[in-house]
């Protein structure tokens, strides 16, 4: 084995100890089902972060992106994608793409998974990050998210990756009947994340719990 070889696998066995490690963390926390822990132990949140941050990459925090973004908690990421119940399921719709990260994990429970990005210069960096990872399942879009993405509607599952004050009705005629929404809902000032169930046309919620994320904004963004 050559040097340069062998530096390779010493770097990829660190890089596998430190995701282990990191679901270790997010697993105490909240107890992980298999497929979701699989999902988390299959990408490298290391390629999602900037480069100033990717010493801290396997923390369970919430770290900076471009555009005031940020790049949400990898057990933010874990709670969310399990409260989806990912079981069964073909598509998946996420509005919010930011790093990719959410995305790239979705990538490993659905057959098909469908992101739109309002700010033009994260998803070209998030669709880099896709390719690299040679991950051929997301679709994603560049667009006001708030307005869904109807030509491969409906969908067995919708999540909003950021907080919007209320969830569009033409998200809710984009989910499938029979599906599940999440999203971080913001009400009098307060984030809760929420969990939508379309049962013969009518939607029910339940509250699970309070989070932070960025608020959704309207319109895109060049």
């Amino acid at each position: 084995m050559t040097r340069s070889a062998f530096m390779e696998k010493l770097a990829k066995q660190e890089r596998e100890h430190y995701i282990n490690e990191m679901v270790k963390k997010i697993d105490n926390r909240f107890t992980l089902e298999a497929n979701v822990k699989e999902a988390l132990l299959s990408v490298d949140r290391e390629i999602f972060v900037s480069d100033i941050f990717k010493h801290l990459a396997y923390n369970l925090d919430a770290l900076p992106m471009d555009s005031e973004q940020w790049i949400s908690s990898p057990l933010t990421v874990a709670k969310m994608t399990q409260y989806l119940e990912p079981k069964n399921c073909d598509s998946v719709l996420e509005i919010g793409c930011g790093s990719g990260y959410q995305a790239a994990v979705l990538s490993k429970l659905f057959r098909r998974v469908f992101t739109i990005e309002r700010i033009d210069s994260l998803l070209q960096e998030a669709r880099s990050r896709f390719k690299e990872l040679e991950i051929g399942n997301i679709n994603s879009k560049f667009d006001d998210g708030t307005r869904g993405w109807s030509t491969f509607a409906p969908f067995d599952r919708i999540i909003f990756s950021a907080a919007p004050k209320e969830i569009p009705s033409v998200i809710f005629n984009q989910l499938a009947d029979g599906g599940i929404l999440i999203a971080p809902v913001e009400e009098y000032g307060l984030q809760t994340i929420t969990r939508y169930y379309k049962r013969n046309g009518t939607i029910t919620s339940e509250v699970i719990e309070t989070c932070h994320f960025v608020p959704i904004l309207k319109g895109k963004e060049y």
